[in-house]
């Protein structure tokens, strides 16, 4: 096999994924879903279990009407069932009621299953894959056949599990997909195994199907591709039982980056973190930030040394460069930081700093680290972070001045939920302003409350919508006197940002970040 031969990405996200827990896709989700894959470049999507559900089959009809450009649509299915005839088995019906062009259909290669899971003989094992295989050949299918627990099977006996293999060829089975269905097969053994496949069966396409239940998926399914395997399957973001399948965001850039093996549409790999993205939307996953390649963290550097060998070489630290992936490098500031990090990430602020001077950097650093040891953190906070540099260049002028706060928790009845008032004071420009907001918690109620006293001075900061609250308890072994670190993430439509707060008062730590997200607004908008 030559080392540019494309290697054909095989989605099972719409089947193998939707069985993880958590994982539910609409109708509409799943043609969103298969649009997207066909725009990416995949060559082949699985898009249900045929006659499982009348779900599945309403998306097998819905999915005839999109006019896909890269992508063929497969049904997934079985042999048909022991002691049944071929025509007669509902679930072989239903795969030709589908109407597509590629079937799969798995059949046992495990002489452990064929005995204690169909409960038949080997003899009717085969016939049954020879069958079913054959049938749909006839109907002008063609088809890939999964060769399920193949590793185990091979493991079991060689010569058994080829023989499977053989028979579905012989019947007319355009590829075999060797499955490491319980995932615990290592990489030299799924290549080892994959190349005597491959050895046997000259000019037959051969797959690979692996789980990550050893953490393997992405390994066992790249070695399967070094051995001689041109067909991968895989699921997006890793989704798949128990502990997910091969993830596919990882395996397509490692084709095509480090192993110069085509996979998708021409110019789409800068697009696969966005499509990594809008899978997890689907679904309302939150995105894994340490995914590789594509994670929010994928390309983040904390410490001093190197960021400024990053600065210096981006190879230095990065294995591959994260716009190829549609992916982008992030300074982290930490108190790992050095002058190098906050002189990066200050300049990522705008025209403003760029002349920033040396000792300008080593007092936002002071600065910087003094807040850490107290318990903050930035790296999800670059609100707080800009109004840190703003105070500490002696730039920052205050939008209001608050002069009290006091927030009370209400609790009417057993069978009543608590209801929270929050009464704030405040001048803007010497004016006075006393309002008071309610709300479910004493955050919501003081967000209300803030909002209503400036609205008058600074009608934007009604766009502000608080998108999400984190509390971590920093010192556990205090109990209830434990320093409190809270994480706002605040949005207006346009922009993002968070801001941080701490304190031993729960209460004290959410205002600081509240009043952040605040000033980050005002200040944003000044500059503007």
């Amino acid at each position: 096999m030559t080392g540019n031969e494309r290697v054909h990405i095989y989605d099972s996200t719409l089947r193998d994924g939707a069985q993880a827990v958590g994982i539910t896709f609409s109708q509409s989700g799943k043609l969103r879903h298969v649009r997207k894959l066909d725009e990416l470049g995949v060559s082949f999507i699985e898009g249900g279990y045929a006659g499982s559900n009348p779900k599945d089959m309403q998306f097998f009809a819905d999915v005839r009407k999109e006019n896909l450009t890269h992508s063929k649509i497969v049904a997934f299915g079985s042999t048909r069932r022991a002691g049944k005839k071929v025509a007669d088995d509902p679930f072989v019906q239903a795969l030709l009621a589908a109407e597509t062009e590629y079937c799969a259909i798995y059949g046992k290669t495990w002489k452990l299953h064929v005995a204690e899971v169909l409960r038949t003989t080997q003899k009717e094992n085969a016939q049954m894959i020879a069958d079913t295989v054959g049938f749909l050949r006839e109907k002008g299918r063609r088809v890939f056949f999964d060769a399920e627990h193949f590793f185990d099977g091979y493991d079991d006996d060689p010569e058994f599990a080829l023989k499977m293999l053989e028979t579905a060829v012989e019947a007319g089975a355009g590829g075999v997909v060797l499955c490491d269905t319980n995932g615990g097969t290592l990489p030299w053994e799924i290549e080892a195994v994959t190349a005597a496949v491959c050895a046997r069966f000259p000019g037959v396409d051969v797959g690979v199907h692996a789980h990550n239940d050893s953490g393997l998926g992405v390994a066992n399914s790249i070695a399967a591709v070094r051995a001689g395997a041109n067909q991968v399957q895989g699921c997006m973001n890793g989704y798949g039982e128990r502990t997910g399948n091969a993830n596919l965001t990882t395996i397509i850039p490692t084709l095509e980056l480090k192993m110069g093996r085509k996979c998708i549409a021409d110019g789409q790999l800068k697009n696969l973190r966005a499509t990594s993205l809008y899978i997890d939307d689907l679904v309302n996953q939150r995105p894994d930030i340490r995914a590789p390649y594509v994670g929010e963290t994928s390309f983040s550097h904390k410490g001093g040394a190197h960021v400024a060998g990053v600065q210096s070489n981006p190879a230095t630290f990065e294995h591959v460069p994260p716009e190829s992936v549609g992916n982008t490098r992030q300074i982290v500031l930490s108190e790992l930081s050095g002058g190098a990090n906050v002189l990066y990430r200050v300049k990522q602020l705008g025209r403003d700093y760029e002349n920033v001077s040396r000792e300008e950097v080593k007092e936002i650093l002071r600065e910087l680290k003094q807040k850490e040891s107290e318990g903050y953190t930035f790296e999800s906070a670059d609100g707080s972070f800009q109004l840190l540099v703003q105070k500490a260049l002696r730039r920052h002028e205050p939008f209001f001045q608050l002069d009290a706060f006091r927030v009370i928790v209400e609790k009417r009845g057993s069978d009543q939920p608590c209801v929270s008032e929050a009464t704030i004071k405040l001048r803007v420009d010497g004016e006075a302003e006393h309002t008071v907001g309610e709300g479910s918690g004493p955050v919501e109620a003081l967000d209300r409350a803030l909002r209503k006293a400036l609205t008058r001075f600074y009608p934007s900061i009604s766009d502000v919508l608080l998108t999400d609250f984190r509390v971590r308890i920093l010192d556990p072994k205090e109990a209830t006197a434990a320093v409190t670190r809270v994480l706002i993430e605040s949005s207006d439509g346009d922009r993002t940002w968070g801001t941080v707060g701490v304190s031993p008062n729960i209460i004290e730590a959410s205002w600081q970040a509240l009043l952040d997200a605040v000033e980050f607004k005002l200040m944003s908008d000044a500059r503007r």
